[in-house]
């Protein structure tokens, strides 16, 4: 059969721990309302060790036979996505004229609106009635004011979706982008509901550097589709001796 809808390879990757993950793990063991940190989310950089994830992360593609490396990277404008794109890219001896690359601002993080850098105890304490309406309501539907739900996300997914089926069908494709993207994606590509991602949620954050990815299988719909091949996969951090971290990028609240 034709792949003419489907990438041949789709790799989800979270990227490396960033100074935010460093310091909202440290106001939440605190107890600090407020997380310590003067960048914007956009522009919070990776840390030594998300630094030292990302090129762990890159040797492996790198070691992949030319056939089967990445032919399009697809990019979060945020900073530390950015910077674990570049290292990956880097450490694969992949040049960037080699491939397409394009930084997508549908890949962004979510928005917290109003809870943005708050923690747990922040969050409780300042916006008790969003806390309150947030656990009655659900992640998944739940919209802080000048925020976005998980809902909203999809729907930006859903374009990107319908983009890499137009443009980059048959080709290997490798997004870096946040924990959100990562596990909204899984719902659109594995065709999820609700339930079925919020559980997969719970069972744990989404790694630095960890991947998911997809290989087509033309066997599946009249199309074929992308079948799961590995979800949250970091053996090419352990082989290289990197740190596995699973610090959130959203506030400790946000979880069921």
């Amino acid at each position: 059969m034709k792949n003419d809808k489907w990438p041949q390879t789709l790799w989800v990757m979270r990227h490396g721990q960033s100074a935010g993950n460093v310091a909202r793990d440290l106001a939440e063991a605190q107890g600090d309302a407020l997380i310590d940190i003067a960048h914007r989310d956009i522009d919070t950089p990776l840390s030594a060790l998300g630094e030292e994830q990302s090129t762990a992360l890159g040797l492996w593609f790198g070691a992949l036979p030319a056939s089967e490396r990445p032919q399009v990277l697809l990019c979060s404008p945020y900073v530390r996505a950015m910077e674990s794109a570049r290292l990956l890219l880097e450490a694969a001896q992949l040049p960037r004229a080699d491939i397409v690359f394009r930084v997508d601002e549908r890949l962004r993080e979510k928005e917290f609106g109003i809870l943005d850098r708050l923690t747990r105890h922040g969050i409780a304490a300042r916006h008790p009635e969003l806390d309150a309406q947030r656990s009655h309501v659900g992640k998944f539907y739940f919209r802080p004011p000048g925020g976005e739900s998980w809902c909203d996300v999809i729907l930006r997914l859903r374009s990107l979706l319908e983009m890499i089926s137009r443009e980059h069908s048959g080709e290997r494709v490798l997004i870096v982008a946040h924990q959100v993207i990562v596990n909204c994606l899984r719902y659109l590509v594995e065709s999820l509901d609700e339930h079925e991602i919020l559980a997969i949620d719970r069972l744990g954050d989404v790694p630095n550097c960890g991947v998911t990815w997809y290989a087509f299988d033309p066997s599946l719909a009249s199309h074929g589709g992308l079948v799961l091949q590995q979800a949250n996969w970091v053996a090419p951090l352990r082989e290289a001796g990197a740190a596995v971290t699973v610090g959130k990028d959203v506030p400790a609240a946000a979880k069921p």
